[in-house]
């Protein structure tokens, strides 16, 4: 009876371990697969705005300097 519960434990944990391993790879196959695609639309954002940036116009930027407050004469 002992012989046989442990050889069913061992056949029970084994089994488990089959599952999880396939479970694994094929969860680290999608993951993958997800981080090659994030990885192409970030490249092709990246080419489009910097192409955007290369075609847009340049704004003038303001050059005044904002005159600084004159101090009030103490009486």
């Amino acid at each position: 009876m002992g012989l046989t519960n442990f050889i069913l434990t061992v056949a029970g944990v084994g089994a488990v371990v089959m599952l999880l391993k396939g479970d694994v790879k094929q969860s680290a196959t999608v993951l993958r697969r997800n981080v090659k695609h994030i990885r192409n639309w970030i490249e092709e954002e990246s080419s489009a705005a910097s192409k955007a940036a290369q075609s847009a116009k340049p704004k003038e930027i303001e050059t005044k300097v904002p005159e600084k407050d004159v101090p009030k004469d103490k009486n």
